[in-house]
């Protein structure tokens, strides 16, 4: 089953993707995605001038082999668009398999371990109340889980608020937009937020928070021990976890659950952190964390510690990526939420699909392989646009996370 033929796909229905087309002698096309939000092209030509002359001729059975020979044998190991380029191709061969054995992905991987995946929502609103109102309309879609973002007081503008009812898309045309940020005002703000959340909705639902790797340590500490009284379903990013060591700190003066890794590329990234139990949830991805294969290695390492997976999954990668995530999660015993960010109607157009949402949960369907297809005389009418993820100031204009 050689591989004969390989395409980078990049459109913009809404958004920006990079999608990998590999074709077998058999006639079997495999689909992985190759989205690097703001970065979209370094990956596609990661892939145009490096990766997919490799390809050709190699056996598309091979998965293990290929993923290893794309990462130990470039030397330049590991960052972002290495991994997301090889992250499509793995991804792109776990498709062709089982399409070659005619059922969907999960059972390749070892069959269902759950009936359906639970996804969380994302609740925003330029202020309390209409974090409420958003909040309030999650549920009234069936979501059992729901992040809660708002509008800091004293702030202009901050990170993860939608200008719509449902998602929202953080990179935006032309020079990257700056928001403002105090720690101060959001240390301040978001134990009260909570509070109302709680009386509002009640002890059943859970309730999710990202701190966008906006704290240190400490800070995160505070924050943890402060949101204690109101049983978060965990407390993402809450600091920069390049210092693995870090979360140490934190855990000394929190029990609030910790959730980090949507940055993360490789295991080395969050070995520390699982092996010593210093983080709840491990959130990488499928197309930044190398794939399918690679993930799964990282999911079986975190079962031995009782860390459970919580994928990233906004609407910068592709229905492709959250096809193959959905595979994954229902395959892992060890699986914990996965987030859920609907595409645009252009965007499910361009990528026909066989996962479904209904009542809080989702199911990748039981189509052969992934269950997602590529419409490729639309996306070509999808041109890419340049497009930056935001940038962060304080008030004083010092650079910070976003």
């Amino acid at each position: 089953m050689k591989i004969v033929d390989a395409k980078v796909i990049v459109c913009s229905p809404g958004r920006n993707f990079v999608t990998l087309k590999l074709i077998t002698e058999d006639g079997i096309a495999g689909l992985g995605d190759a989205t690097l939000n703001g970065r979209e092209l370094s990956v596609a030509s990661y892939l145009t001038d490096h990766i997919i002359p490799l390809l050709i001729g190699r056996d598309a059975r091979r998965i293990e082999d290929t993923w290893q020979y794309l990462y130990k044998g470039a030397y330049w190991r590991r960052g972002p668009v290495t991994m997301s380029a090889i992250a499509a191709v793995d991804v792109a061969l776990w498709d062709i398999k089982a399409k070659s054995l005619n059922v969907p992905l999960y059972q390749v991987l070892g069959g269902a371990s759950r009936d359906a995946v639970m996804v969380y929502g994302h609740a925003s609103g330029d202020d309390v109340e209409q974090t409420l109102g958003s909040f309030g309309h999650f549920l009234s879609l069936g979501y059992k889980a729901v992040r809660a973002q708002s509008g800091i007081p004293g702030l202009n503008s901050t990170y993860g608020i939608s200008h719509g009812t449902m998602a929202y898309e953080p990179a935006e045309k032309n020079a990257p937009p700056e928001n403002q940020w105090s720690t101060e005002h959001y240390l301040r703000h978001v134990p009260q937020f909570f509070a109302r959340l709680r009386k509002e909705f009640g002890p059943e639902v859970h309730m999710l928070h990202d701190a966008h790797h906006r704290l240190t340590p400490i800070e995160a500490g505070r924050l943890g021990k402060e949101l204690e009284p109101f049983h978060p379903f965990w407390l993402e990013d809450p600091t920069p976890a390049e210092l693995q060591e870090s979360f140490r700190l934190i855990r000394q003066h929190t029990t609030t659950p910790l959730a980090v890794g949507e940055v993360f590329d490789t295991i080395f990234d969050c070995q520390q952190l699982i092996q010593e139990q210093l983080i709840d949830y491990i959130r990488m991805t499928v197309v930044h964390a190398g794939g399918i294969s690679h993930l799964r290695k990282i999911a079986n390492l975190a079962e031995i510690y009782q860390v459970r997976t919580g994928s990233h999954g906004a609407t910068d990668l592709s229905p492709v990526c959250m096809g193959a995530a959905l595979h994954f999660d229902l395959s892992v015993h060890n699986f914990g939420i996965q987030e859920y960010m609907p595409h645009t109607p252009e965007t499910n157009s361009v990528f026909p699909h066989a996962y479904t949402f209904r009542d809080g949960f989702m199911h990748p369907g039981d189509a052969p392989g992934i269950g997602v297809d590529i419409d490729e005389p639309l996306a070509a009418k999808y041109q890419y646009q340049t497009a930056y993820l935001p940038i962060n100031r304080k008030l004083d204009g010092t650079m910070h996370s976003w």
